[in-house]
């Protein structure tokens, strides 16, 4: 349960946020943070990361909810005594729906968080952006635990393989 509160609190924030920037600015119409650092910038992308796959819709929606039914069986099978990964799966499933609701809705996804990294312009993102890729940083950890914690299994105190 408390994993679904975690998905809940991102797929609103996420939205949230959203219904502000297309309430409040302009489309293009950006607002300085940090100087050539940091800027809100209204954005919308119909296609996926870096604006790939425009106008393919019906491909999202099909992508994101085998992604969504594979994260709730995850989140139900994998889970359990691991809050790393259900955290990790929580983050994505917030992110994977926060977008999808702008699909159906809008038929796009509004972006707005606009960043300067080493003076290379990063394609503008959003909440649920950033929610699944905190998500798939914490799966990868959860991932390197697990293969960590099945070597020191396979080997005794001595470092001698055990069959």
């Amino acid at each position: 349960m408390y994993y679904y509160l975690i998905a809940i609190f991102v797929i609103l924030l996420d939205q949230v946020t959203k219904w502000l920037i297309v309430n409040n600015m302009l489309l293009g119409e950006s607002i300085t943070v940090i100087p050539n650092v940091l800027y809100i910038t209204s954005h919308r992308n119909r296609g996926a990361a870096w604006g790939i796959l425009q106008g393919q819709m019906w491909l999202f929606y099909v992508i994101t909810l085998v992604v969504i039914v594979a994260i709730l069986y995850y989140l139900y099978k994998a889970a359990k005594g691991k809050p790393l990964l259900g955290v990790a799966l929580a983050f994505m499933l917030g992110g994977a729906i926060g977008n999808f609701i702008d699909r159906v809705l809008r038929q796009e996804v509004v972006d707005f968080i606009h960043t300067y990294i080493f003076n290379y312009n990063f394609p503008v993102f959003n909440i649920a952006d950033s929610a699944l890729v905190v998500g798939v940083i914490m799966l990868m950890i959860q991932m390197l635990l697990d293969e960590r914690g099945t070597k020191e299994k396979s080997y005794g105190e001595n470092g001698t393989h055990h069959s």
